[in-house]
């Protein structure tokens, strides 16, 4: 009953007006900020890896590295509505984990809490954003190319 329910609300999902360019928007938005990002760990990451030494990350140029490569390719799977699933699940757990071991504002000295309380948040939220697009990945998403593994 429940899955019945479920198919069809999903096909209302995006049938008012406007909503289909605004949801697809807000995949632009959210996806192309995310990969950018991503590309700023490449472009710095000597920067980012020191960064993330100092704050006990083990293998911290791999890690830098690799969550690049998350970023970018997360980023562009929700931007793209392609393999949703992966890529929102993991940049959800990415920004989860790296909001409480990189943005520990309740672990540095005082003079550097706001920066890290405002990271902290940052990723807080766009970890929201992303389980919120993960919760939508198995509805059909307009103007999106709808591939996925499952």
């Amino acid at each position: 009953m429940y899955d019945t329910i479920l198919l069809q609300g999903a096909s209302d999902l995006f049938a008012s007006a406007g909503s289909a360019e605004v949801f697809l928007l807000s995949r632009l938005l959210f996806g192309f900020v995310l990969a950018f990002m991503g590309l700023n760990h490449f472009m710095m990451t000597d920067g980012l890896a020191g960064y993330s030494e100092a704050k006990g990350i083990p293998a911290p140029r791999l890690a830098t590295l690799f969550s690049g490569g998350l970023l970018i390719v997360g980023g562009v799977g929700v931007a793209a509505g392609a393999f949703v699933a992966v890529a929102a699940g993991g940049l959800a757990v990415f920004l989860l984990l790296s909001a409480v071991t990189i943005h520990d504002f309740w672990a540095v000295p005082e003079d550097q809490q706001q920066d890290e309380m405002t990271s902290f948040l940052k990723n807080t939220v766009m970890a929201g954003a992303s389980l919120a697009f993960l919760a939508l990945a198995s509805a059909p998403w307009p103007y999106a190319l709808n591939v996925s593994l499952f």
